[in-house]
């Protein structure tokens, strides 16, 4: 992808920070305007995440210009936003790459750059990071500054909100950045903010008010009214009293767009001592007026051209698993008014929307908060609700232990749908639900379904719903092999695998979305091909068929195949002293990076060439 630079005189001048920090401070606003375009430019080229990068514009410039990155550290929650970063820390050339296979990874990743100091890709992380190396720099005392950087989103997940009460205890130098681009905390921004923040992070109030701490000290009640003024003096013109509470000094609320403001503020503020948290307010899409309209359907986006105003109309494509769930909930909700929906803070993913429109008192976005949503199911459940839990797989794992001990332990009535199981592509290893049968399976009271094509994902709602315990459906992201859903629901037999066709000696076990993939094998091969169903309980009956009946069997499945599902198979089959030969296909031992799913489908060998070439061998072993 060819761009032409001339557009971006100052850009070209700050391929690095260090590079930026000698460009004069007034220059800057014209250099967040080049960046925002080039982003504009190079985002709708090459699709990508998008209208949280183009309001983190102002920030990023300045945070760079500010610190000394990469020895100073700047640590960005989530990820999402931190394209203007890569484009400043010497990347800019291989933003076309973005999200491709080979490619820039979607989300900071410390394996690509030094600036990315913290791998992430799910939120709420960068607080806890970034108190960690604020304590370990105040123990090398090697003067390294610290900035944690999160939305008002992220925020709202419990782990943020226990390191901002351990950092307000042990109190080390360090830096929050509240992004608000939602207004959800604030007030609109004015001048008077904008102003006060100056005044609060400026040196004179700093040395008045350490001055004066210092000379109180040894004056217990007048240090106290000292204090109590001080706190209403800034809660006067500040939301900040909760964060004040917490330990921390806070700054703002200021506007996020304007740069000079920013980096005068950012610069006072690094030199004050103890947990510091500056406040402030941005607009997601800032800069091009349809995201700036639209956020959510701008956030991550196709190739688009952008004179046109508008994304290219998708193509018609079959219904993805999603919208399976998303028609299931609702049907199920209109049967049974005990029906509870809960997600964290996924409902447009999920394909929550019309079930929140239409039943907006059993519908609860508990925001990223999943520990919380598990357990929140786990009351209704004892209260005798029925509450169905829709939650991406890699997000279940962190509400592991209330999976475990609120619901599976206590034998609670909870359905877990589970999106985005098995490689889900472009967003990395932080996304792919590699590990959701390996931690499911080894649970007691536990029943994990694994549908093979829509109109099977949508009978597994229905049975996991009705039956009386804790049950899971997991299925990918995207479509299936096209086959309709059906209106009607039934009830499956626990437990009960399918045989799509019966052959001799080698009896391919496909788990899930990969069956259609196993197919060819299957027919070249003269082999027996079972569509699993279960992973929990296991058709042991069939097993002890297939084991009399066949020198080999193939387990296929889009988890890791240690623990998973084929793993399962093993043990049962060495229960039966199994003379034949086992192989077991899924993911490898290794974190899956990005690419389209059917590019890491073929690569790992579970396409249906794959799946037939490594059959084909283990039938020559022989």
């Amino acid at each position: 992808m060819q761009i032409d630079m001339t557009e971006y005189p100052l850009l070209t001048k700050a391929n690095l920070p260090d590079e930026l920090r000698q460009l004069p401070q007034e220059t800057l606003p014209q250099l967040s305007h080049e960046l925002r375009q080039f982003l504009l430019k190079t985002v709708s080229q090459s699709s990508g995440h998008f209208a949280s990068g183009l309001g983190a514009v102002e920030l990023t410039v300045a945070l760079h210009y500010v610190y000394n990155t990469p020895f100073d550290r700047v640590i960005w929650d989530v990820g999402h936003q931190a394209y203007p970063h890569k484009i400043l820390t010497g990347r800019r050339h291989q933003m076309h790459t973005i999200r491709q296979k080979e490619g820039l990874h979607p989300f900071p990743y410390r394996e690509e750059s030094v600036y990315d100091v913290l791998s992430v890709g799910h939120s709420s992380t960068s607080i806890s990071a970034a108190l960690g190396m604020a304590v370990a720099a105040q123990q090398a005392k090697n003067q390294r500054k610290v900035v944690a950087v999160i939305g008002d989103g992220a925020i709202t997940a419990g782990m943020a909100f226990e390191a901002l009460n351990h950092a307000g205890e042990i109190k080390p130098d360090m830096l929050v950045i509240l992004n608000d681009n939602e207004m959800s905390i604030s007030e609109n921004v004015g001048a008077l903010n904008q102003y006060f923040a100056r005044i609060l992070s400026g040196s004179f109030y700093t040395s008045l008010r350490e001055g004066g701490k210092k000379i109180l000290s040894n004056m217990p009640p007048l240090h106290q009214l000292a204090s109590r003024a001080e706190e209403h003096f800034k809660g006067m013109v500040t939301p900040g009293t909760f964060f004040e509470e917490l330990g921390f000094n806070y700054i703002g609320p200021i506007d996020g767009h304007d740069v000079l403001g920013l980096v005068d503020t950012i610069r006072n503020m690094r030199q004050l001592k103890g947990p510091q948290l500056l406040h402030i307010v941005t607009k997601k899409g800032k800069g091009y007026a349809p995201a700036e309209a639209d956020p959510i359907g701008y956030h991550a986006v196709a190739k688009f051209d952008p004179a046109a105003k508008t994304q290219p109309a998708k193509k018609a494509s079959a219904p993805t698993f999603s919208n399976v769930f998303g028609q299931w909930i609702c049907d199920m909700a209109e049967q049974d008014e005990r029906l509870q929906g809960i997600t964290p803070a996924m409902r447009e993913g999920s394909d929550l929307v019309a079930f929140s429109k239409r039943f907006p008192k059993r519908y609860f976005d508990v925001a990223i908060a999943e520990q919380h949503a598990v357990t929140l199911a786990a009351g209704m459940a004892i209260e005798g609700l029925k509450p169905v839990v829709a939650i991406y797989s890699s997000f279940l794992q962190r509400g592991y232990d209330q999976l475990i001990h609120d619901v599976a332990l206590q034998q609670l009535d909870v359905l877990f749908a589970i999106d985005r199981a098995g490689i889900v592509g472009a967003d990395g290893p932080t996304h792919q639900g590699a590990f959701d049968i390996s931690f499911l399976r080894c649970i007691p009271n536990i029943t994990i379904m694994v549908p093979s094509n829509e109109n099977e994902c949508r009978q597994m709602l229905y049975t996991g719903y009705q039956h009386n315990g804790v049950a899971a459906v997991r299925y990918p992201r995207g479509s299936g092999n096209n086959q309709a859903a059906a209106t009607t629901m039934e009830l499956l037999p626990l437990g009960k695998a399918k045989v799509v066709q019966r052959g001799k000696k080698l009896a391919i076990l496909a788990f899930g979305p990969l069956l259609g993939a196993c197919e060819q094998a299957a027919t070249a091969l003269g082999a027996t091909l079972v569509d699993m169903r279960f992973v929990k309980p296991l058709d042991t009956a069939l097993l002890q068929q297939l084991a009399v009946d066949h020198s080999y069997v193939m387990t296929v499945e889009d988890n890791a195949i240690m623990g998973g599902a084929g793993s399962a198979v093993n043990e049962y089959l060495v229960q039966l002293h199994y003379q034949g030969q086992i192989l077991n296909l899924g993911l490898p031992d290794e974190f899956i990076k990005h690419g389209t799913q059917q590019e890491i489908y073929q690569e790992l060998g579970l396409d249906s060439a794959g799946i037939l070439a490594q059959a084909q061998r283990l039938l020559k072993e022989e």
